[in-house]
């Protein structure tokens, strides 16, 4: 069984599906890995390190899509990519069906078998799977780092000859992992930190972190897996009108709500950005879905007030070196699970198979993949 890596050609795009050390772990599963030369080098990893670890180059993509019995990829293959692969070939990535439900169609059609790692379940058996988590991991750090760039005062506490600076307040909205990390973050930079999140079951986490938890009198609905599950309306419009106060209180502001398939929550509207100091930065980890913020540019920092609103596109990407590395570790013990003896051996009874195959045997067979298709035909 062959697995094959190509260069991601998604504008912005720095990581790559497989780094070197994984690929010796397949290799020595009896799989065989073709690299598309060049194809890890946005993210640090050259083609030298891919050969010593048993890998095949190959010059061009069309080949290795052409030979592949599984790809792995970050970004949803392009509709040309998806007509090169073999039929019956394995795909795993990141499939985004809400927003690419041509590609899911088209992938129906060529009868290959893709899974699609944002559905992984959440259960203890695929933690070493959850690429979701691992990449908002990253781009909790990262948000963090971008803020404090942004802002013109320090994040700790100082005492000098000159007189005390006071340490800034950090406002951390959704303690999901992106949210945990940047609470983390920002403490260990030596700020003062408050964090809200629908789910009170998080509480104990923040508090762990060093930050406090910022309590509504609110009752919120739990979604599947862990995750946050979409509020009603009239919850939204008072959770806006509570947390107002501790957004006007805060110099950074990181928004990091986000309900699985669907458009991002507005958190924070321009009503609030208004009340808050000249000089405040938020950051909006959601930007990619629709930003958790009333005034978020999708990949633009914007001033209004003297407030910077920052969009980051695809956070993760920013830090190809270690996004890859976790990436990676994720896609290979999926598709390790997916095989034995080195030939394909897919259990569709499995809680995880069946949690994240949007597509097999010519067959849409993920209910949001379905839900997609019957809409685009409506």
């Amino acid at each position: 069984m062959k697995v094959g890596v190509v260069r991601e050609t998604l504008p912005g795009e720095r990581r790559v599906a497989l780094v070197p050390d994984a690929v010796s772990k397949l290799i020595a599963a009896k799989l065989e890995v073709a690299v598309q030369t060049g194809a890890g080098s946005e993210a640090f990893y050259m083609d030298e390190g891919y050969q010593k670890a048993g890998a095949t180059l190959v010059p061009d993509a069309r080949t290795v899509l052409g030979q592949a019995d599984a790809l792995l990829k970050v970004q949803p293959p392009s509709l040309d990519e998806v007509a090169a692969l073999k039929s019956g070939a394995i795909l795993i990535a990141f499939l985004q069906p809400s927003a690419h439900a041509e590609v899911v169609k088209a992938l129906a059609t060529q009868k290959v078998t893709a899974f699609s790692l944002e559905f992984v379940p959440r259960i203890s058996r695929a933690q070493s799977m959850d690429a979701l988590s691992s990449q908002a991991g990253v781009a909790g750090y990262k948000a963090v780092l971008i803020a404090a760039n942004r802002l013109g005062k320090f994040f700790p506490l100082l005492i000098t000859a000159a007189g005390t600076v006071t340490p800034s307040r950090v406002l951390v909205l959704g303690a999901g992992v992106a949210g945990l990390q940047a609470i983390a973050t920002a403490r260990r930079l030596g700020a003062v930190v408050e964090a809200y999140d629908v789910r009170p079951a998080v509480k104990d986490e923040v508090k762990s972190l060093g930050a406090t938890f910022v309590e509504l009198p609110l009752e919120a609905q739990q979604g599947q897996g862990g995750y946050a599950a979409q509020q009603s309306e009239e919850f939204l419009r008072r959770q806006r009108e509570l947390i107002g106060e501790h957004v006007a209180a805060s110099d950074v502001v990181i928004t990091t709500a986000a309900v699985p398939g669907r458009k991002a929550p507005i958190l924070v509207t321009k009503d609030m950005v208004a009340r808050m100091r000249p000089g405040s930065v938020i950051v909006d980890l959601a930007a990619d879905t629709g930003g958790n913020v009333e005034l978020t540019k999708l990949g633009e920092a914007v001033v209004t007030g003297g407030v910077t609103i920052d969009g980051p596109r695809n956070l993760a990407s920013t830090m190809p070196v270690h996004a890859s590395q976790l990436y990676s570790r994720n896609v290979s013990t999926l598709l390790l699970s997916l095989v034995k003896d080195g030939q394909p051996n897919i259990d569709f009874n499995d809680e995880i198979v069946k949690g994240s195959c949007l597509t097999n045997a010519g067959e849409l067979v993920h209910p949001q993949a379905k839900a997609l298709l019957e809409t685009s035909k409506a």
